[in-house]
């Protein structure tokens, strides 16, 4: 059963009589002569129980919904929900990773496909988590929202004005549910209006700058001197040619060194499909030699830990920021472009294994069909390709020229 809009619910309102219709996942609309107000409902001890939620009027439907989803979920954690009246259940202990979540979820019975939920996870769990995600929604300011779309504003701006959107209602929820005070630090008008550039439909399409290929072996070099954690993210990025919410996401879980393959799943890709990634000597012998945190299945993680001392992953800007020091003008998505160069200019790859080693979805539906495989064996042979072609300066090659590194 679909969830009801707010308009099916405000016609039920106005109709008056006597009626209790579900709206979402243990949320109801009671109607009861002139009053309405939003019920959840749930079974405990065998017997149906009920709590008040608020008044239909002063209530709106996607605040009731987010409150009977915090109280759905406190009551399977063991909670007496029904005993206590609804604004005491509220503990303000949620982090933003939970509030999404289980707002998603709360969501999620009333969206067209699971798809559409799926989207939701994946933008978040790429851009926003990082970040936010082990925070509580009562530390989040406008200055941590920023810090999450500020590196892709420009580049990736339609993904950007998604990602805004979802934490708005996230934040949103949270204050309904009495987890935050204040304005919604991810609000667009008057506030983040004033701080973010407007991007004309022109310039939406951003080509990324990138690095020659030729001059790549130099910076690599120049990183294998640096120890910091964001150098060796930004190298496993440039030779596996991934992305930066994938190369900051890694877990060691999703690492195979003895088989020399990383298996990310379809949840932190772009495509939304599990990409297998050959590992060059190279990169298994950068990842074996990096330092573990205990407890901790994070690769690359962020110096700064979670408000509770939780481990997080390397925040999104990291590797941009070491760029910019090193070589500003540059993108971290550059490199895929270089490595796109290199291997259609320098190597005889055909160009389906190189779409592929990119993760780059297959456009033509005929071919895609047809095309069961990963070509991994070729992927391999490529991406070892790459990483020697990257190695020319340790082995000697006399027409790499370093890069001097600013101040």
């Amino acid at each position: 059963m679909r969830n009801l809009n707010t308009q099916k619910c405000l016609a039920l309102a106005r109709k008056g009589g006597e009626s209790e219709t579900r709206v979402a996942p243990s949320l109801y609309l009671r109607v009861r002569g002139g009053s309405a107000d939003w019920q959840f409902k749930g079974m405990r001890d065998g017997k149906a129980q009920r709590v008040t939620i608020g008044r239909f009027d002063s209530v709106p439907l996607v605040d009731a919904v987010a409150q009977a989803a915090d109280l759905r979920l406190r009551f399977k954690r063991g909670e007496n929900v029904f005993a206590i009246p609804v604004a005491a259940t509220q503990t303000g202990g949620d982090t933003f990773r939970e509030v999404a979540e289980d707002l998603i979820q709360a969501m999620r019975p009333g969206r067209k496909n699971a798809k559409h939920a799926d989207q939701w996870s994946n933008t978040l769990e790429t851009y926003a988590y990082p970040l936010l995600g082990p925070m509580r929604v009562s530390e989040i300011s406008t200055e941590h929202v920023l810090a999450v779309l500020s590196p892709i504003w420009n580049e990736k701006h339609e993904t950007a004005t998604r990602v805004r959107m979802r934490m708005e209602a996230v934040l949103r929820a949270a204050k309904a549910r009495r987890l935050r005070t204040g304005e919604n630090p991810a609000a667009w008008r008057d506030n983040l209006q004033a701080l973010l550039p407007t991007i004309s439909k022109k310039r939406r399409v951003v080509h990324h700058a990138a690095m020659p290929y030729a001059d790549v072996p130099a910076y690599m070099h120049l990183l294998s001197t640096q120890t910091s954690i964001s150098a060796n993210a930004l190298r496993l990025a440039i030779l596996t040619a991934c992305r930066t919410g994938e190369v900051i996401g890694a877990t060691w879980p999703e690492l195979d060194l003895d088989g020399a393959l990383w298996t990310i799943p379809e949840r932190r890709m772009k495509a939304q499909r599990e990409h297998r990634v050959p590992l060059s000597r190279q990169a298994i012998a950068l990842l074996r030699a990096l330092p573990r945190m205990d407890g901790s299945d994070v690769v690359f993680w962020s110096p700064k830990s979670g408000p509770n001392g939780e481990v997080r992953p390397l925040s999104n800007m990291a590797m941009l920021e070491l760029l910019r020091g090193d070589h500003d003008g540059m993108t971290v998505h550059g490199f895929r472009s270089s490595f796109r160069d290199w291997a259609a200019e320098a190597t005889p790859f055909p160009s389906e294994v190189v779409e592929m080693a990119l993760a780059h979805v297959v456009a033509n539906q005929v071919e895609a069909a047809y095309r069961r495989g990963d070509l991994l064996d070729k992927r391999r042979e490529l991406m070892q390709d790459w990483a020697d072609h990257l190695d020319r300066l340790k082995a000697g090659g006399a027409d790499v020229v370093p890069i001097r590194q600013s101040a």
